[in-house]
């Protein structure tokens, strides 16, 4: 790749994520190197068990599970922020390391509109990316100065969903 391009996949529909990680395929099939990293994301999903198996395709995600961010006390909140901004420095090391040729923010959307990520340092890494560094982001109402920055934005709008109906996650379709 030449020149890295910045996605953002947004919106109220399922499978922002599972874009991504189809990009991460494809990327990895034709031999270069992905990392994955994940924010409001912990728990046990399935396309990490196949994800793991791929070579060229690494994962950085907080271990610790916090719960729904909206229901977390200040200093849960504080202590996501902390982990948050580690993984994402290690993710930039990585990436400025030439370690890198597609990098997945999943949920980098929702973490800057809490907060949870220090702004500045993603924006400044954006603007200033190795040249031949792809980055995804994904998450619900990217704020306008990532929209700036991006070259593709591809919004999935929910029509219907079966949570509606109180259908909950099922394990291999939803997780």
């Amino acid at each position: 790749m030449k020149k890295g391009l910045i996605h953002i996949y947004c919106g109220d529909g399922k499978g922002k994520t599972t874009a991504s990680l189809g990009l991460a395929v494809r990327c990895a099939g034709r031999g270069r190197r992905v990392l994955i990293v994940q924010f409001l994301k912990s728990q046990d999903t399935g396309e990490l068990h196949t994800l793991e198996k791929i070579p060229g395709i690494m994962f950085l995600r907080g271990e610790e599970s916090f719960g729904f961010y909206k229901q977390e006390t200040n200093e849960q909140k504080e202590q996501r922020r902390i982990i948050y901004n580690k993984i994402l420095q290690q993710a930039i090391s990585a990436c400025c390391e030439g370690q890198v040729d597609l990098l997945i923010l999943d949920e980098a959307v929702a973490s800057y509109n809490y907060d949870l990520i220090d702004r500045l340092l993603l924006l400044e890494f954006l603007r200033t990316k190795p040249e031949g560094l792809e980055v995804v982001m994904t998450g619900r109402g990217p704020a306008e100065e990532l929209l700036d920055l991006a070259d593709y934005v591809s919004e999935v709008k929910k029509v219907k969903h079966p949570y509606d109906k109180g259908i909950k996650a099922r394990l291999g379709i939803e997780r």
